[in-house]
């Protein structure tokens, strides 16, 4: 059976298996919609909470930048990891004694201000859409190869699927759906793994292959080769960083926090009973996560080793174009390979640049989001496993799709329509008005599925960023200090988004050609401004704290009590 039609058959079964869930599992009320009735188990919800985290970025791109970036690609394990733990140990449990649905929710009710609600209603839109962005890329890139139709008619199935489920089920059916979509996303991460580990090195565990010695006689290491293939084709060393040391600290520290400060993450610690379940279900998550994040290395250097073979020939003479690998003529028809034979020779050649002969530059082009779904073309896996890596590239973007849509629909109907500007509404017409939003939502998402800003990671990069810059301090600040009142949190918000947003807007779209180490502020790329986003949040709170009236000492006492192991809020108290 060829692989178009396993491809139908397995990315199929799941879309069944995802819908049947969501009819199961469909919400009856706005509790079950936003928080799933407050009674998800904490393993189940440690696995929808790292499907909902895994997003396209994880699954798609983030072993895609390592493939390309090597050393330096390893920001993006850092920070997300690290971002992970800062969330479980400092945020999701105080948020979940909270007990409110959403962080609009926390922030207008800590910052006892209306202001301070819509504000943070911006930030989140603003925020999901911007990540949502680099997920419906990611499903379309899947569907433009497997299904062999345009990257936009792939967005356009990815939507239909995920209004189903997420329209329909709300939180209750997202939550169970997710629980489907990990087992898939993590089973078809590491059954390719493991066959190429095996076959490079004779290692099981792709974890230990990858720092293993090729088994092709050589005795050379996979590291080694890496490096050497990258020297003599005019890369940068794969083991060594060509980014500057603040640079690394500042995207590794936005990815961090921002982590910390993504509303779609901190939404599902209020779908457990109680907060001692919620530090149950984050160390769960965090070893679902594990699982595929150790192994993304192994998968980015093996890929990269065997796409330059394939590419280049096991001498480093080329291939020629006529006969050219399958997996190079079946991407070549999504747009997202490209040969230019620029010397006339008729042969393929993957390089930086050679001094002596500057034509041959890039004769192919390899677009970094492809490289973990080819991944098992590149090795001559079997066709099974080629339907299953597409399968698990879309459980991937879909289930993180599907949580922002969520943080949309819920920030329109319950902090903005609920809790601002009609209060008298009744729980359906909340309900309905939350399935409209996320419809509305899901449209608006098509659209800069098929009219992304960059590649799947580093979109997701930026909104990690904004979230570092707006979110973070705000809720930090609204957990840990007693004093810090509305207007400084106010203020810290629009000026940490505004900088940063700003800041990546003129990078990035407006003076594209300036974004160099040279021009940047204190040598810091779009992708780690964030950070400095954050600490201008930060000061500005700080400041206008000074200048402006003391927190209320009901307030103050309603963060002690937060604090306070002892005890908790229901999560569907509105």
């Amino acid at each position: 059976m060829d692989v178009q039609t396993l491809t139908f058959i397995i990315v199929g079964l799941s879309f069944a298996l995802y819908i049947g869930i969501a009819i199961w599992a469909r919400a009856g009320s706005t509790n079950e919609f936003y928080v799933a009735g407050g009674g998800v188990p904490p393993l189940a919800n440690g696995m929808a909470t790292a499907a909902d985290w895994m997003s396209a970025a994880s699954f798609i791109s983030m072993a895609g930048i390592i493939s390309f970036a090597g050393y330096d690609g390893g920001v993006y394990l850092m920070g997300w990891t690290g971002g992970y733990v800062l969330l479980a140990m400092c945020l999701a449990p105080y948020l979940r004694k909270f007990g409110k649905f959403t962080v609009p929710d926390f922030i207008g009710d800590r910052y006892y201000s209306r202001t301070a609600r819509l504000v943070a209603i911006l930030c989140a839109i603003f925020i999901c859409f911007t990540y949502i962005a680099g997920q419906m890329r990611g499903v379309g890139v899947v569907f433009s190869r497997f299904l062999e139709v345009e990257i936009e008619t792939g967005v356009y199935i990815g939507m239909v699927i995920v209004f189903f489920y997420a329209v329909l089920g709300g939180m209750k059916g997202i939550t169970y759906t997710q629980v489907a979509q990990y087992c898939v996303l993590v089973f078809a991460y590491l059954v390719p793994a493991i066959f190429i580990s095996m076959m490079m090195t004779g290692h099981f565990f792709p974890q230990t292959g990858f720092g293993a010695t090729l088994s092709d006689g050589s005795g050379m290491y996979v590291l080694d080769k890496l490096d050497g293939l990258s020297a003599e084709l005019g890369f940068a060393q794969y083991t060594e960083g060509s980014k500057s040391m603040i640079d690394v600290f500042a995207i590794t520290g936005a990815l961090m926090v921002g982590t910390a400060g993504l509303p779609h993450v901190i939404v599902r610690f209020f779908t457990v009973p109680r907060v001692k379940d919620t530090r149950i279900s984050a160390a769960w998550t965090l070893v679902f996560i594990a699982i595929v994040y150790t192994t993304a290395p192994a998968v980015a250097s093996f890929a990269r080793v065997n796409m330059i073979d394939t590419i280049n020939g096991k001498d480093g003479s080329g291939t020629a174009y006529a006969e050219a690998p399958a997996w190079i003529k079946n991407w070549e028809r999504t747009g997202l390979i490209t040969f230019n034979d620029k010397n006339g020779d008729g042969k393929m050649f993957y390089t930086a640049g050679k001094i002596e002969d500057p034509n041959s530059a890039n004769e192919v082009k390899v677009d970094r989001d492809i490289m973990v779904l080819a991944n098992p073309e590149i090795a001559n896996l079997p066709a099974w496993v080629v339907a299953l890596v597409a399968a698990g590239g879309i459980a991937a973007a879909l289930s993180t799709t599907a949580g922002l849509l969520l943080v949309i629909s819920t920030s329109v109907s319950h902090d903005l329509l609920k809790r601002t500007l009609k209060p008298d509404i009744s729980d359906k017409q909340e309900l309905l008005a939350a399935r409209l939003a996320a419809m509305i939502a899901i449209v608006i998402s098509a659209y800069f599925g098929i009219n992304p800003p960059g590649f799947v990671a580093s979109v997701v990069a930026f909104a990690f960023g904004l979230a570092a810059a707006s979110f973070f301090p705000a809720i930090i600040m609204g957990i840990f200090s007693k004093t810090m009142n509305r207007e400084g949190a106010i203020a810290g918000m629009i000026t940490g988004i505004g900088f940063t947003a700003a800041y990546i807007i003129f990078f990035k779209f407006v003076s594209p050609e300036l974004n160099s180490p040279e021009n940047w502020f204190l040598g810091i790329s779009p992708e780690g401004i964030g950070l400095v986003g954050m600490v201008i949040n930060f000061v500005v709170a700080a400041v206008v704290l000074k200048f402006t009236q003391p927190t209320p000492v009901e307030i103050q006492e309603m963060v002690e009590g937060i604090r306070n192991p002892k005890g908790s809020a229901e999560a569907h108290a509105h």
